[in-house]
């Protein structure tokens, strides 16, 4: 069974980290489970921590006045959410949710910037992530603002892609209504356009399971250069 020390050690946040220093963030951190479904913390609510995601999958997200769901990203295990204010203070810039069954490990911000003032490599680590993060919220902006939803869609199948062990065969391991959401559109929107896609021999798909049959046409079409017929 795996330990604490190791579930943070698997992170890519403290991957690098030596053994003294992994055993120091075991001992602050804390062991919550959340149901699928569960808040974990709200838009404006104090933030006194971040989160390990050990296992299961949260998303986090923001609501329109209206009510409309934008989410922002998904986090599966290894991954952290909100880190952001650990360091800045104040409160949590969005809201979080379990969409399965999730167990993270709880990093308490002032035992966290205790141990980063006494070790500041554990600083740098977390700066690392960080600057990755904002590289994948620049990109979504540009997205959101400057694409078409089968821009959008293309552009997430290719970094899909590059995550996984295949460009050619990606597992969507989110719903599709969850899919619509990260890309700011609606359910029925997104399943028209795997459709059209399908049609016109760019993708094959078969419940969560999607097969990129044209590589040029779909990198073409995340580029913005060509649109759907």
């Amino acid at each position: 069974m795996k330990t604490r020390a190791d579930e943070i050690s698997e992170s890519p946040l403290f991957s690098g980290l030596p053994a003294e220093q992994i055993g120091e963030l075991a001992e602050i951190c804390l062991e919550q489970s959340y149901e699928k479904g569960r808040e974990i913390f709200s838009e404006g609510e104090a933030a006194d921590g971040f989160y390990l995601v050990t296992s299961g999958k949260i998303k986090v997200y923001k609501l329109s006045l209206e009510g409309k769901e934008q989410i922002l990203h998904i986090f599966g295990r290894g991954e952290i959410a909100g880190e952001v204010p650990v360091f800045v203070g104040g409160n949590y810039p969005a809201n979080a949710q379990a969409i399965e069954s999730a167990r993270v490990l709880f990093f308490p911000r002032a035992s966290f910037m205790e141990l980063v003032n006494r070790d500041p490599a554990i600083a740098v680590s977390l700066l690392a992530v960080l600057s990755q993060r904002l590289r994948r919220f620049t990109h979504m902006i540009e997205d959101l603002s400057l694409k078409e939803v089968p821009g959008r869609l293309a552009a997430y199948l290719i970094y899909l892609g590059a995550r996984g062990r295949s460009s050619q065969t990606l597992q969507l391991d989110i719903t599709k209504t969850q899919l619509a959401s990260l890309l700011g559109t609606i359910p029925e929107t997104l399943s028209r356009i795997l459709a059209r896609m399908v049609q016109q021999g760019i993708l094959s798909v078969e419940g969560r399971k999607i097969r990129v049959l044209d590589r040029e046409a779909l990198e073409a079409l995340a580029a913005g250069g060509k649109g759907l017929v």
